[in-house]
């Protein structure tokens, strides 16, 4: 055989590989794709990170985590990007997925009151006998709230909660009075906030408060997938980390407004500077590298099993929920 024809078999091979390569759609889902406690993913998109990547992914989005559960779990996506806590609770019953990559190590989200009920509802004990608006029934909105009104000597079954959605959903059934309460995200929180529609009862975007609240660091919002999937398809997962690690990077090195710049304008609601500042105020939420916060795996169980009876007497392994080998080996 001679080295011009060895040369054109590896060549065609090489191609050959490529297009077939290219030709495997990732499917992942976002538990809402226009929420700034998901902006990472965005903005890898839009800065053409995934592109480089060479995989051929597409991103859907449904604003309730519980139904991107489903959707896993039913095999027609790939991945999630939702919370951390779905991983524990999903191990519980039987089903193991872990975290690739973590890209919030706070919540970023908070319980609003609506202007109506600003005055009888102070303080998580008087939200008794109230409806609350979640995104979903078994969502994270779900599980913080039931956790903080059990913590409040509260339980969360005296307490109306209702699936309501999140953005335009979630702000008219505030402003209907469907509910009296509720807990979202931004840029939700700044819409009511900014137009004197709600105020904040318990902020759950910063790092000092999440501390106080949890007792420790609370790791959200990341990239979860089935672990079987993970082992299986390395280089895949490898190249959506990195991608999503430079997003990150990307947001450390630049402010608010340049961020925001790169986003498509409907993720403003109409009000591109109440949604720079709202970034502002929350851009600690995100993780510096996409590395799981430290104790953080700890301290969702211990929410988790101070109220989820599915949990009761089930041994959890933590280290099958979350793994950094993606993020301490980037190449």
């Amino acid at each position: 055989m001679t080295f011009c024809f060895k040369l054109l078999l590896t060549v065609f091979l090489y191609l050959g590989c490529a297009v077939a390569y290219a030709g495997e759609k990732i499917s992942i889902v976002v538990a809402g794709i226009e929420k700034q406690i998901y902006l990472p993913v965005k903005l890898a998109e839009q800065l053409g990170y995934f592109a480089e990547s060479g995989l051929d992914i597409e991103f859907l989005t449904d604003r309730n985590g519980i139904n991107a559960e489903t959707e896993l779990l039913s095999g027609s996506v790939q991945g999630v990007i939702g919370f951390y806590d779905h991983t524990i609770s999903l191990q519980a019953r039987g089903k193991l997925v872990k975290s690739v990559i973590q890209l919030t190590q706070t919540p970023g989200q908070a319980i609003l009151v609506a202007e109506k009920s600003a005055k009888e509802i102070t303080s998580l004990k008087q939200l008794k006998g109230r409806s609350f608006g979640v995104t979903g029934l078994g969502s994270s909105t779900n599980t913080i709230i039931r956790y903080l009104a059990q913590k409040s000597g509260v339980q969360s079954n005296a307490i109306n909660i209702l699936p309501v959605g999140s953005g335009d959903n979630f702000i008219n059934a505030m402003m209907q009075g469907r509910v009296q309460a509720g807990i979202s995200s931004e840029p939700t929180i700044s819409r009511l906030t900014s137009a004197g529609r709600a105020t904040v009862l318990l902020d759950l975007r910063g790092i000092k408060e999440t501390q106080a609240v949890f007792g420790g660091a609370y790791p959200a919002a990341c990239l979860y997938m089935p672990n079987a999937w993970v082992t299986t398809h390395r280089n895949e997962v490898q190249k959506i980390v990195i991608a999503l690690v430079k997003a990150l990077n990307y947001i450390q090195t630049h402010s608010a407004s340049e961020i925001s710049d790169q986003m498509p304008a409907s993720f403003y609601a109409n009000d591109k500077e109440n949604y720079v500042l709202a970034l502002k105020n929350s851009k600690e939420m995100f993780t510096a590298d996409g590395k799981m916060p430290e104790g953080g795996p700890e301290t969702v169980l211990k929410v988790l099993r101070d109220y989820d009876k599915s949990l009761y007497g089930k041994h959890i392994n933590l280290n099958n929920t979350f793994t950094n080998e993606f993020i301490s080996n980037p190449k």
